[in-house]
This record gives structure tokens, C-alpha cells and sequence, in this order.
């Protein structure tokens, strides 16, 4: 099956120009990230120092470091060469020790290595729904017996309740812009996005799509991919509710 967008048009410099400095204002509205999605990571999959954590989907490290800088033995995968570059510079910076790898989630290459897995930041959902299952099934491999997931996604009530078909996503005071036109589709569960990105006054786009879920049909995914259990949170840890922005899966296999 063929992609559905170019994540490698997508995960690029200019993305890192307007989400990656360490202002917590840069990042996309709604998630979360920093010293609190370290925290809230930490508490929901019971971490301790030692356990291996596969960050799936790292993207430039930032919580890779911070579970590594708490003693986890961390692994972070992502497709994308300029995020890995900019996640190896800064872990050598702060002098966490970090392993990162270049790969794809549809293909991982590990069998019961990892006590943990985190994929966060709406970093699922980005191809067509077989395959989207298969990345589950190969989670389940990953872990050793009794491992958890937990994964950080858009909570849909609360998405459609705001859904606005055009945004500024990000803008600095240098005059750069990000800007997103959006539909959904119906019948695929899936939104379109065009991006516009304006720096140093040229204007570029690209497009991307990404599949939106409502807690009952990914519990399901999850349960049918071999995990026993599956608890769904809020941003806050608490209970997901409609009103929270974003939905925490955690979920466990057998032992």
C-alpha cells in the first residue's frame, strides 16, 4: 500500500523551525509535552530506572531525553533523518545516553525486547487502517510479557467540538507563519490537511492526512493486537472525559 503523504516533505527542518525551540508556546495546540508528559508518562506505565522504553516515533527526542535523564534505558525510533540528527545532538549536549534509530514503525525490528513503549504527540494513525492495525500487532511483538503501551492521540470528542477548517498553527515574531486547512472525511475517519509554511518570505505546501479516533474503537485495535487491557486518560491522568484535549491510551499485555 502506498503512503498516504510524504512524512519526509512533512518531518523536516521547517517543522523544527516553529515546534521545536524550547518555549513550551511553540508546540501544536493541545498536546503535551515537556517536564509534564514526562511525569504523566512516568505515573501511567509505572516507570522505574532501568526498564527499556522504545519511544516510537521520537521525533527530536525531547521526551526520549527526559525518561533517559530519569533512568530509563531508552530507544527512539522515527523515519525521519533531520529529527534523528537534531535528537543525537541534543542528547550528546545534556550527556543522556540515548539509542536512536533510523527505521519505520510498520517494520520493527524487535521481538520481547521492550518493557515499555510510548508513542506520543498524535504519532499513530498516519496510514491506511489494515496497516495502522498491523503497527499494533508489531507493538505487542516489541514487548516483552506484561509490557505496556501508552499512547497520546487527539481526543475526539473534544477535536470535532473545536474543529475550525483553517488555523495559524504557529507564528514568531520574525514574521514566519505555519498555517493548516483542514477537512474530514466522513466515510475514511481521516483528516486532510494542506500546510502552508511562510519563512523568509517564500511560501511552500504540503499535505498530510491523519486517521482520528474515538476511545472505543482503538481500545478495540488494541485488544484484537493481543493487549489485555486498555485504560484511557486525560492530559490531566484523570479519567478521559470529553472535555480533555488529548486521550491517553495505556494499554497491557498479558504476563
Amino acid at each position: 500500500m502506498a503512503d498516504l503523504f510524504d512524512a519526509a516533505g512533512m518531518y523536516d527542518e521547517d517543522y523544527l523551525h516553529f515546534f521545536a525551540s524550547p518555549a513550551e508556546t511553540s508546540r501544536p495546540a493541545g498536546t503535551l509535552g515537556g517536564e509534564a508528559a514526562a511525569e504523566l508518562t512516568w505515573r501511567l506505565l509505572d516507570l522505574r530506572p532501568g526498564l527499556r522504553v522504545l519511544d516510537l516515533a521520537c521525533g527530536h527526542g525531547d521526551l526520549a531525553h527526559r525518561l533517559a535523564a530519569r533512568g530509563c534505558r531508552v530507544t527512539g525510533l522515527d523515519s525521519s533523518a533531520v529529527f534523528l540528527d537534531r535528537a543525537r545532538a541534543d542528547a550528546a549536549a545534556a550527556g543522556t545516553d540515548v539509542e536512536y534509530v533510523a527505521g519505520d514503525m510498520r517494520r520493527l525490528p524487535w521481538t520481547a525486547r521492550f518493557d515499555r513503549v510510548v508513542n506520543w504527540s498524535t504519532a499513530f494513525g498516519y496510514f491506511d487502517d489494515d496497516t495502522n492495525r498491523d503497527v499494533l500487532r508489531g507493538i505487542a511483538v516489541a514487548l516483552r510479557p506484561g509490557g505496556r503501551l501508552a499512547m497520546d492521540l487527539d481526543n475526539l470528542p473534544a477535536f470535532l467540538a473545536a474543529f475550525t477548517p483553517s488555523r495559524v498553527v504557529a507564528a514568531r515574531d520574525d514574521g514566519d507563519l505555519l498555517v493548516d486547512r483542514y477537512r474530514l472525511d466522513a466515510l475514511t475517519g481521516r483528516l486532510e490537511a494542506e500546510r502552508t509554511v511562510v519563512r523568509d518570505g517564500r511560501a511552500r505546501r504540503t499535505r498530510f492526512v491523519k486517521r482520528l479516533f474515538g476511545f472505543p474503537e482503538l481500545r478495540d485495535w488494541l485488544i484484537a493486537a493481543g493487549f489485555a487491557e486498555v485504560a484511557g486518560f486525560g492530559e490531566d491522568g484523570t479519567r478521559l472525559t470529553a472535555d480533555h484535549r488529548r486521550m491517553v491510551l495505556v494499554a497491557a499485555l498479558p504476563s
